[in-house]
């Protein structure tokens, strides 16, 4: 089921319960289930979240030493040392190329090198 419908059906229930609280009693089981559904896997997004915002500050710290735009090894192997556990190459690179671009400035060439905004 998509999350819209699910969205739907717990704010259907909601009103419902809302409206008359004796139909807690009849609709209350469904309602914890959508939104026990809905909230599944919040808490390892939040997790993750973390883990990347422990890392950002990381990387960000070593684009500020770096006097020349750098390839992303380069920058990777300043950084690894200093990241969070678990925290590999490939996240590094999905971080710096989709989730920071607003703080890092990429520099088009062969390879691709990158520095601070």
């Amino acid at each position: 089921m998509k999350k819209l419908s699910l969205v739907a059906i717990q704010t259907l229930l909601s009103d419902l319960i809302a409206d008359d609280p004796t139909n807690e009693a009849e609709y209350g089981d469904i309602l914890a289930e959508v939104t026990a559904e809905l909230n599944k896997g919040a808490e390892q997004k939040a997790a993750n979240a973390e883990v990347y915002d422990k890392a950002k500050k990381v990387v960000l710290s070593v684009l500020d030493k770096l006097t020349a735009p750098a390839p992303l090894s380069e920058i990777y192997a300043e950084a690894e040392a200093a990241l969070p556990e678990g925290f590999t190459k490939g996240k590094f690179q999905y971080a710096m190329t989709r989730l920071w671009v607003d703080e890092v400035i990429k520099i088009e060439g062969k390879p691709n090198c990158y520095k601070k905004a």
